[in-house]
């Protein structure tokens, strides 16, 4: 499907100012210091002052801003021109230096050239992508020798069920494209927002080989049985700041993340 880039980011550009205004990302709270990073890659980063970071997927950026408070150098990408005009303006008013890029990721070797200690991508990105090979290429391209790459994602069993969690309707193997038109956005559902997008569902095993097959040995893989975020419907908090999903509790993983270092080359 070739007019997907243009369908997603048109997608990405009505959910910017819905989401600059929303609950969901607590835009003046984070601009009096609150960060927007969870404990789940928290833990992953560990102390990152002074190391290069490269944010793919960012959105508009507030993790990136978020990881430029802890003392790393940040470049963070977007396919989305109004996310990173978004994103430059937000980085702006909380005094911090975050270099934005306004690119596809498949592109972006064609207009940055640099190496990283640390390529670090987060929730609901992966599925906007159709070639996982050419991602990992991508990531692995601009990992120094020794660097991390840091990953957390939603769990491909969640994609597998409707939005009311209700029937298994989706194939949990990268089957072909799912085209669809939803209303809202998962930072507000009653947005009035209608968009079409273009996704593709991602295994375990699809993210692991392609990795691996860049030379990216997994040092730490965890998958876990809430979410961060309250955008999926029917769920609850059952700690703060942790959701589950109201039907099934805690016997489906919500969320996975890793943590990959580059082998040196021989």
């Amino acid at each position: 499907m070739q007019d997907y880039l243009e369908i997603n980011r048109k997608s990405w550009n009505a959910k910017v100012d819905a989401h600059l205004q929303s609950d969901f990302y607590f835009v003046e709270e984070f601009l009096n210091g609150r960060t927007s990073l969870n404990s789940i890659e928290l833990e992953l980063l560990g102390n990152i002052e002074g190391k290069s970071i490269l944010h793919l997927q960012c959105h508009f950026g507030q993790d990136s801003i978020s990881l430029s408070r802890m003392g790393a150098n940040v470049t963070a990408v977007d396919l989305s021109d109004k996310a990173i005009e978004a994103g430059n303006n937000l980085a702006e008013k909380c005094n911090q230096k975050v270099e934005f890029i306004c690119s596809d990721i498949y592109d972006l070797p064609n207009v940055l050239d640099k190496k990283f200690d640390i390529v670090f991508t987060s929730y609901g990105t992966i599925g906007w992508i159709p070639d996982l090979e050419k991602w990992a290429k991508v990531v692995s391209k601009y990992m120094k020798p020794g660097g991390e790459f840091i990953m957390a994602e939603f769990h491909p069993v969640v994609w597998m069920y409707d939005d009311d969690f209700e029937n298994v309707s989706y194939n949990y193997f990268n089957e072909k494209p799912i085209a669809e038109t939803y209303e809202g956005t998962y930072a507000d559902f009653s947005a009035d927002i209608v968009q079409d997008y273009v996704m593709w569902n991602h295994s375990l095993s699809e993210v692991f080989q392609n990795l691996i097959n860049e030379n990216l040995e997994i040092q730490i893989f965890k998958e876990l049985d809430w979410s961060p975020y309250p955008c999926f419907k029917h769920i609850e908090e059952f700690e703060k700041g942790k959701w589950r999903t109201i039907k099934f509790g805690n016997k489906i993983p919500m969320v996975y993340a890793l943590k990959a270092q580059k082998k040196s080359s021989n």
